[in-house]
């Protein structure tokens, strides 16, 4: 399935319906009173979360979306059928922002999160509503009111507990093939992952997490260089991150350092998320290498790995759990 994290389209509520002018003619009554009934109201567009679905695809087929109009007032003080809403399905994640103004109207964070974001329009009101004391026999009636129409655009922002960061070719797709049962394409040439990929690992005791794999991060990301700043946003909403170097780099502190600034610069947050260091690829050096001299005071641990000869990966699991039990601990004090 093709992995579409934005769309634009434009979404427009259904008018409402006209009321009506009449009056009884019943027999032995030709002079009955008015009968107009209302106009029934026009349908509202709703976005709703979907835990079901992972991307955007639906909306890039289609990008015009129209509720139903109310019907008009009938005779015998009958009010006018109301159009049907229409539901729009997004996934957990989703932020859906006005494009006419720029701000956000929402974030469709829980699994049953629902927003209207166009609102169909009041039903008129027909000549029955305008019968007073000195005038029973108003002709005056309202035609419907329009329904909103706006143009937005959802951008989803993947929700998953770890987020893997790294240049590319440091292993982060394989690492996700060998912790969970994700499926991401791996091979021996950068770029290999050009969509985000989420997986579930597994632990003792029915212990779980959600971990992310984005595109390799080069220098100048932030600014859109490589596969650019729009992967990055998958990271915005984990808890905890992953900065994959592997051992075998020219430089593996500058390569840490770099993906450190690369996260800054497009979010000051995230230079502030708490992190591991996985040192990836250590079956490709002497078994006696030693310990690694790449220095991060900032990050809560750093693990050697090789996710091709299953080294230290229950260690990391392990890493994992404990630092993501002490980010929910700190959030639970904060609340």
């Amino acid at each position: 399935m093709t992995f579409i994290d934005r769309a634009r389209i434009r979404v427009a509520a259904g008018a409402g319906g006209s009321g009506r002018a009449s009056f009884r003619r019943e027999k032995y009554r030709p002079k009955g009173g008015p009968d107009g009934g209302d106009g029934g109201r026009g349908g509202s567009v709703y976005v709703k979360t979907n835990p079901q679905l992972t991307t955007l695809l639906d909306y890039s087929y289609k990008r015009h979306w129209k509720a139903e109009s109310g019907n008009h007032g009938g005779t015998s003080d009958k009010t006018g059928k109301s159009g049907d809403d229409v539901y729009l399905p997004v996934p957990p994640g989703t932020e859906i922002w006005d494009l006419s103004g720029g701000n956000m109207i929402a974030e469709m964070v829980g699994d049953t999160d629902v927003v209207c974001v166009a609102e169909g329009g009041r039903g008129g009101r027909g000549n029955t509503a305008f019968a007073t004391s000195t005038n029973r026999a108003p002709r005056k009636w309202e035609p419907g009111e329009s329904g909103e129409s706006r143009e937005i655009e959802l951008v989803l922002k993947l929700i998953a507990d770890v987020g893997l960061l790294g240049e590319p070719n440091a292993g982060k797709s394989t690492l996700l093939s060998v912790l969970s049962a994700a499926r991401p394409k791996v091979a021996n040439y950068p770029f290999t992952t050009l969509e985000p990929n989420l997986g579930v690992v597994g632990l003792s005791e029915g212990r779980s997490f959600v971990i992310a794999d984005i595109p390799g991060i080069i220098e100048g990301a932030h600014a859109g260089k490589g596969l650019g700043d729009k992967f990055l946003q998958h990271v915005e909403r984990t808890r905890v991150l992953a900065y994959l170097v592997p051992l075998d780099s020219d430089d593996p502190q500058l390569a840490y350092e770099m993906l450190r600034d690369e996260a800054r610069k497009y979010d000051s947050t995230l230079a502030t998320r708490p992190h591991l260091v996985v040192l990836t690829k250590d079956d490709l050096l002497e078994p006696d290498h030693g310990p690694s001299p790449l220095i991060a005071p900032d990050a809560e641990g750093v693990v050697s790995i090789s996710a091709l000869a299953n080294h230290g990966l229950n260690e990391l699991k392990e890493q994992f759990w404990k630092l993501l039990a002490l980010v929910t601990a700190a959030s639970d004090e904060q609340a």
